[in-house]
C-alpha cells in the first residue's frame, strides 16, 4: 500500500531535482517560507488548491506528489529486485537492492524507474522465449523433421553442383538434368527455410507452445487441474461432449478424440470407484495403490488414474505417466520437476519399461533423476485381450510419489528424461548422443 504520509518528502525531492530553493518554490505557490518548510518536513497535511499549485511549479502530476509512484511501477520494481536472485551468485552478491527504498527511488527518478521495470520486463521475455525454444529442441518432432529437411536438400544442391564444377566434360542432357536438379532442390530449400522461419517466428508468442493434439490434451488436463469434478456420480457420461465443446484448449479434432476416451476412462473409474470412497480410501491408507486395491478389489492401473486424477488438497503430489505398447507416452502428468518428455519415448532406465519386458509383475524403484528423488510404481495393464490371430494390447503405468525424508538414498535408480537432453555419462542403455556437454 502506498504511504501519503511521504507527500511533503516527494515535494522536496523534486524541489531539490529542479533546482529551486524553498523560498522560491513558497512564492511561486503563493504560501509562506515557513508553511512549506513544515509540509516538506511532512509536519503539515497538504491537500487541494495548494498541492495543484505546488505541482503546476514542479511541472509534475499531482499524482506523483500525492500518491508517489504507481502501484504497478513499484510492483515492476519488486519483481525486478525478486529476479536479482535468479542472477548467478556472484553476481547476485553484488547486488543488494534496498527495498525500504524503491518508493524513494521511483518518485526521485521515475525516468529511470520506469526504464529497469521494462528491462526487467524484457529479460522476463527473452527467458520465456530461451525456455520455449530449447524444449522445442530438446522434444519437438517437426522441428527436427524440418531441419533434417533444409540439411538434407542443401546437401544434394552441393553434391550436384560439385559434379557439374569438377567434370569438365558434361553431355549436354546430364548438364541439363542436373541443373533441373538444382532448381527443384533450390525451390525445395526455399520452401523448407520459409516455413522453418514461420514456425520459429511463433515460438515468442506462446507460453503453452501447443502443436499437437498430445499437447492440446495435456493443456487441456493441465487446466483443469486433472480433475473433472462434473464427471463424479451419476450422469457424468453424458456431459462429457459439454466439457470438451466448452475447452479453450481442444481445437482440433483429433485433440476432442483423445480427450473424449481419457473423459469416458474417467467416468468408469469413477463409476467404479466413487469419489466419497476414494477420499475415505485415501484418508484412512493415503497414497498406497496396493491397500486401496486390495480394500476396493479394484485393479491397479484404476487405482493409479483414481489417485492421478484426485484434486492435489486431497493426495498431495501425486503423478502419473503412461505408456502404450510401443513404449511412446501417451500420457504424463509430472511431479516435483520430474522431467517427461513431451512426444515419443522417455528414459528406457524407467520402471515402467520394465514392466512392458515383464507383463504382470509391478515395479516398484526409488527413482533419482538429478537432485531429484521419488518413489516410482509401475505395472501393465490389458486394454485388449488377446484373441487367436493376435496377442494383447498392453498399456504401462508408472505412479510417481515424493520420497519420504532419509528413504532410498543409497538404493536410488539414477534415471534420465530422455537420450537426447541426458547428462548422465557412460549410460549403457543410450540409443543417442546427448545435445548437453558435460557429463554427470
Amino acid at each position: 500500500m502506498l504511504d501519503r504520509s511521504m507527500v511533503g518528502t516527494r515535494i522536496r525531492q523534486r524541489r531539490v531535482m529542479t533546482g529551486l530553493k524553498q523560498a522560491e518554490l513558497a512564492e511561486r505557490a503563493g504560501i509562506s517560507a515557513s508553511y512549506l518548510n513544515l509540509i516538506e518536513h511532512n509536519r503539515r497535511r497538504i491537500g487541494g488548491r495548494t498541492l495543484l499549485q505546488i505541482a503546476q511549479v514542479l511541472e509534475v502530476e499531482p499524482s506523483l506528489l500525492s500518491e508517489g509512484a504507481g502501484a504497478q511501477l513499484l510492483a515492476a520494481l519488486k519483481e525486478a529486485a525478486a529476479g536479482q536472485n535468479d542472477l548467478s551468485p556472484d553476481a547476485s552478491a553484488e547486488v543488494t537492492p534496498e527495498l525500504d527504498r524503491i518508493e524513494e527511488f521511483a518518485g526521485r527518478f521515475p525516468g529511470w524507474a520506469g526504464l529497469l521495470a521494462q528491462l526487467n520486463q524484457r529479460r522476463e521475455d527473452m527467458e520465456q522465449t530461451i525456455t520455449v525454444l530449447t524444449e522445442r529442441l530438446a522434444h519437438d518432432p517437426q522441428l527436427a523433421e524440418a531441419l533434417h529437411e533444409v540439411i538434407s536438400t542443401v546437401t544434394s544442391i552441393r553434391s550436384t553442383a560439385a559434379i557439374l564444377a569438377e567434370t569438365r566434360e558434361l553431355e549436354p542432357e546430364w548438364q541439363m538434368r542436373f541443373h533441373r536438379n538444382i532448381n527443384e532442390d533450390g525451390s525445395r530449400l526455399a520452401e523448407g527455410a520459409e516455413a522453418l522461419m514461420h514456425y520459429l517466428e511463433a515460438a515468442p508468442n506462446t507460453k503453452a507452445d501447443i502443436r499437437s493434439p498430445q499437447d492440446e490434451l495435456h493443456a487441456f488436463l493441465e487446466s483443469h487441474g486433472f480433475h473433472f469434478s462434473q464427471l463424479e456420480g451419476w450422469g457424468a457420461a453424458s456431459r462429457v461432449e459439454s466439457i470438451i465443446e466448452n475447452s479453450a484448449e481442444l481445437r482440433t479434432g483429433p485433440a476432442q478424440e483423445l480427450a473424449r476416451m481419457l473423459l469416458r476412462q474417467y467416468v468408469d473409474d469413477a463409476r467404479a470407484m466413487p469419489l466419497d470412497e476414494m477420499l475415505r480410501h485415501v484418508e484412512r491408507y493415503g497414497t498406497k495403490p496396493d491397500v486401496i486395491s486390495r480394500q476396493s478389489q479394484q485393479p491397479l492401473a484404476r487405482v493409479f488414474r483414481r489417485l492421478a486424477f484426485l484434486p492435489e488438497n486431497v493426495t498431495g503430489l501425486v503423478g502419473l505417466v503412461s505408456i502404450d505398447g510401443a513404449g511412446a507416452i501417451v500420457l504424463r502428468k509430472p511431479i516435483l520437476g520430474f522431467s517427461v518428455p513431451r512426444n515419443g519415448a522417455a528414459c528406457t532406465l524407467w520402471p515402467i519399461y520394465d514392466c512392458l519386458a515383464q507383463p504382470g509383475r509391478p515395479q516398484r524403484h526409488m527413482l533419482r533423476q538429478g537432485d531429484l528423488r521419488l518413489e516410482a510404481l509401475a505395472l501393465t495393464e490389458e486394454v485388449v485381450p488377446a484373441q487367436f490371430d493376435r496377442g494383447p494390447l498392453v498399456r504401462a503405468h508408472m505412479l510417481l510419489l515424493p520420497l519420504e525424508a532419509g528413504a532410498g538414498q543409497e538404493s536410488a535408480r539414477d534415471v534420465g528424461s530422455t537420450c537426447q537432453i541426458c547428462s548422465m555419462a557412460d549410460c549403457l542403455a543410450r540409443r543417442e548422443p546427448s545435445i548437453l556437454s558435460s557429463g554427470r
